[in-house]
């Protein structure tokens, strides 16, 4: 059966793996880190969905529509993008309940949002517990399942392979040993951004050095490899 690689194992990429192995497909998740989890775990506040069952079990009027016009009065300049980050932000806070048990009970109303729809629970850090509730998961299929899907860490994506027409087809690998592969199959890449590299040739000192001098929340990983 063919596979999917995703690349990034955050909150993004293991998203994509999950929902990967619902249509039937398998799935390899590479990360360059010893662990999953990326800036995703670093979230402090929740996640944000309009009209989910946590809004309506505390009978709180929210619509996409409203979600949207507070992102366009927000300053986003993209309404296509936003329509469809607004009507799938009550399925996808719904999936992470129903299907990770994640406990998303509490909803509270942040800057910038006309409702309360920011969904936590009482956990400190709601990113960690959402990124962990989809790990511990895909972690499960992967050592009850190993054929469903595959997990490799502390390995680097170098390169992207093209087919004869220049489609992408696959990816070169370098694991912790120095050992050189290759996957193949689609691919997405789910990596972060480059805003804690601050070395001379950084993509940070070639697109903002204006923001070099700044600290940063970023994780150390964050370095611009997909990029």
């Amino acid at each position: 059966m063919q596979q999917v690689i995703v690349v990034g194992g955050g909150l993004g990429g293991l998203s994509a793996a999950h929902t990967i192995l619902e249509q039937g497909i398998n799935v390899v998740v590479v990360d360059k880190s010893a662990f999953f989890g990326g800036n995703s775990t670093k979230a402090t506040s929740g996640i944000n969905g309009a009209l989910t069952k946590t809004q309506r079990a505390h009978k709180i009027g929210d619509s996409p529509e409203i979600f949207q016009e507070d992102c366009m009065k927000g300053g986003a300049s993209r309404p296509d993008l936003v329509k469809v980050l607004c009507e799938e932000s009550a399925p996808s806070v719904d999936w992470i309940i129903d299907k990770f048990g994640v406990d998303l009970s509490l909803v509270s109303r942040l800057g910038g949002h006309s409702m309360p729809r920011t969904h936590r629970g009482k956990e400190r850090f709601p990113g960690m517990t959402i990124t962990y509730g989809l790990m511990e998961k895909l972690e499960e299929i992967a050592e009850n399942t190993p054929e469903r899907a595959r997990i490799a860490l502390k390995t680097q994506v170098t390169k992207l392979l093209t087919d004869k027409d220049g489609h992408v087809c696959g990816v070169v690998c370098k694991d912790k040993d120095g050992k050189v592969y290759e996957e193949h199959g689609p691919v997405v890449i789910a990596t972060g951004g480059f805003g804690a590299d601050f070395t001379a040739d950084s993509l940070l000192s070639k697109h903002r050095p204006d923001l070099s001098h700044l600290p940063t929340t970023n994780g150390e990983h964050c370095t611009g490899d997909g990029l």
